[in-house]
C-alpha cells in the first residue's frame, strides 16, 4: 500500500442527474484510470473496489463511478446514446483533479464496451482502453458481434478475459483482436466472464485485485 493515499465520495454532474463516484488517489500517480462497472453490479461491487484500490496501491489513480440508472435504482442498462455522455462527464471529473497524468478509460463488461463507442464516436478522449471481460456476443448468440466499431480505434487496448467467458468465444475474441494493431489480449485459464476460477475460492475483492497488477504493466508499457 502506498503510504500517501486520498479516497474520497464524490458526485459528478452530468445530463442525467449527479452520478456517485469514488476518487483514489496515491501521492504521485503516474496515471489514472477511470472504471466502469458491468450491466448487473455498481461501482461498489466488492469486484470494482478491490480493482480500484490496488491499482492505488500500484502508484495509479482510480475513479470508479455509477451510470445513471444505476444511481436511480434501475435494473435495465441505459442505452448508448445516455451513458456515453456519463462516461465523459466522469472521465472529465477525473482530468480536473490529476496532475497532468495520463487518462485511461476501463471497464467491466457492459462498462468497458461503453468506453469503447465513447472513444471511438469522438465523446471523450482517453490514453487508451482496458476491458476487464469484453462482452464481444450476447450469451449463446456468437452470431451478434459488438465489434464493428472497436476497427476504428487506434488507441492502446488491453483485453483481459477468462477462457471460460461465454460473452467472448475464445476463438472469435482472437480473431477480432488480430485485426487490431494497438490491442493485447491475455487470457486467463479457466476463468468465466466475472474472472472466477471453478474450484478456487476467491473473494471478487481478491479477483477484483489481481487484474490491476496487468493493467500497471500495460500502462506504463506505453510510455517506455
Amino acid at each position: 500500500m502506498m503510504e500517501s493515499m486520498s479516497t474520497e465520495r464524490i458526485s459528478i454532474p452530468t445530463d442525467s442527474g449527479d452520478v456517485s463516484g469514488v476518487y483514489t488517489r496515491p501521492e504521485g500517480a503516474d496515471a489514472t484510470v477511470v472504471v466502469a462497472h458491468g450491466a448487473g453490479a455498481g461501482m461498489d461491487h466488492p469486484f470494482m473496489a478491490g480493482y480500484c484500490e490496488a491499482l492505488a496501491g500500484l502508484g495509479i489513480a482510480a475513479l470508479r463511478f455509477n451510470f445513471a440508472y444505476m444511481e436511480a435504482g434501475k435494473k435495465v442498462p441505459d442505452r448508448a446514446p445516455k451513458a456515453i455522455p456519463v462516461w465523459a462527464a466522469a472521465l472529465a471529473e477525473a482530468r480536473r483533479r490529476s496532475e497532468g497524468e495520463p487518462m485511461w478509460a476501463a471497464g467491466k463488461s457492459f462498462g468497458g464496451r461503453m468506453a469503447s463507442m465513447a472513444v471511438a464516436e469522438g465523446a471523450m478522449d482517453a490514453a487508451g482502453l482496458v476491458f476487464l471481460g469484453y462482452p464481444l456476443h450476447p450469451a449463446g448468440k456468437p452470431e451478434n458481434l459488438r465489434d464493428e466499431h472497436l476497427y476504428g480505434l487506434r488507441v492502446p487496448m488491453l483485453f483481459l478475459q477468462g477462457t471460460r467467458d461465454t460473452l467472448a468465444t475464445r476463438d472469435l475474441l482472437e480473431g477480432v483482436v488480430t485485426k487490431l494493431p494497438t490491442a493485447t489480449l491475455t487470457w486467463f485459464d479457466d476463468a468465466d466472464h466475472s474472472f472466477a476460477v471453478k474450484g478456487a475460492k476467491r473473494a471478487p475483492h481478491e479477483i477484483g485485485g489481481s487484474l490491476a497488477a496487468p493493467t500497471a504493466e500495460f500502462i506504463r508499457a506505453q510510455r517506455d
